[in-house]
């Protein structure tokens, strides 16, 4: 049997692991929206490098109207409004609880279906979504500490930044809704070039924005902090390039439950490089509830 979509998935979780840390680590130096648009940019030149060799192309002129629409809409959604949220929540709660919050696009992705498209859900289907929502709370929610009367106070309350929650949830939206117009657009198209297609509205996407706040600044600031670039340049290596390829690979050649299950144990992949370079300290509710979220998605799919 051929499991080409499957390794390309788990090659695709890998890819993100390293991403996400090189990005939170980038981000904290230089901002979320420097890294989003350089990061953009320096995979964009891999794309044309990889493309004129491989195409004899740099740009995928022979893409038709049709595809460019579905994939530039695709790359607006889950690289401008996706990856923008996702990127300031790296810098709020950190890559490791930002990615757990990130499990939640395949199901997001099949609730999107089932009330946009009328896809219908199975009972296991609800029962998975249950799972994994039940293991990110068990990360990010706790109790209050008894109050210096001596009472016990029940209210709970969240471990980790409201506002970092919020913003990887909404990244988690714009990511799903993301892979499933990619998948309409690209059809059997090059994989490497329908993710082209997707950089480079991520790239006017971000261009218009930085214009509107008049952020140039921290662009050059970014260009100016060698540390900053290193991990700029590893991450989109590792992202916009071989990670966002490699997952649109997947979706060409298995289904999208599928593939977006396997991508999603970036969670549990990330706790190890999180422990040992970043001297993160895990509480074994956060290990626990990663497990738990990420058995959460396969069942959501079986």
């Amino acid at each position: 049997m051929n499991y080409l979509g499957e390794l390309a998935a788990l090659l695709t979780a890998f890819f993100w692991t390293v991403t996400s840390m090189s990005f939170e680590a980038a981000g904290k130096k230089v901002g979320s929206l420097a890294v989003n648009l350089i990061r953009l940019w320096m995979a964009f030149v891999m794309y044309a490098i990889y493309l004129k060799i491989t195409r004899g192309m740099f740009i995928p002129l022979d893409a038709g109207l049709e595809r460019w629409l579905w994939l530039s809409l695709s790359g607006l959604v889950g690289f401008v409004i996706g990856d923008l949220l996702l990127f300031q929540a790296y810098v709020v709660i950190g890559a490791r609880i930002s990615m757990l919050i990130m499990s939640l696009t395949p199901p997001i992705a099949a609730f999107a279906g089932w009330v946009m498209l009328g896809e219908t859900l199975s009972l296991m289907n609800w029962v998975g979504m249950a799972i994994t929502l039940f293991g990110i709370s068990l990360v990010v929610l706790k109790r209050e500490k008894p109050n210096g009367n001596g009472e016990k106070n029940r209210k709970l309350t969240t471990a980790y930044s409201v506002q970092g929650i919020l913003l990887a949830v909404g990244g988690a939206v714009g990511q799903a809704t993301g892979l499933v117009l990619s998948k309409k657009g690209m059809g059997g198209y090059d994989a490497f070039a329908s993710a082209q297609i997707r950089v480079l509205t991520g790239i006017v996407g971000f261009t218009l924005l930085f214009f509107f706040l008049k952020r140039w600044g921290r662009v050059a600031a970014a260009f100016r902090n060698g540390a900053a670039m290193k991990r700029i340049a590893l991450g989109s290596l590792f992202g916009p390039f071989l990670g966002v390829s490699f997952a649109l690979i997947s979706v060409q050649h298995t289904q999208a439950g599928i593939a977006a299950t396997i991508m999603a144990i970036v969670p549990v992949m990330i706790i190890p490089p999180a422990v040992l370079i970043f001297k993160e300290r895990i509480n074994w509710k956060e290990v626990v509830g990663a497990f738990i979220t990420v058995a959460g998605v396969a069942l959501f799919f079986l």
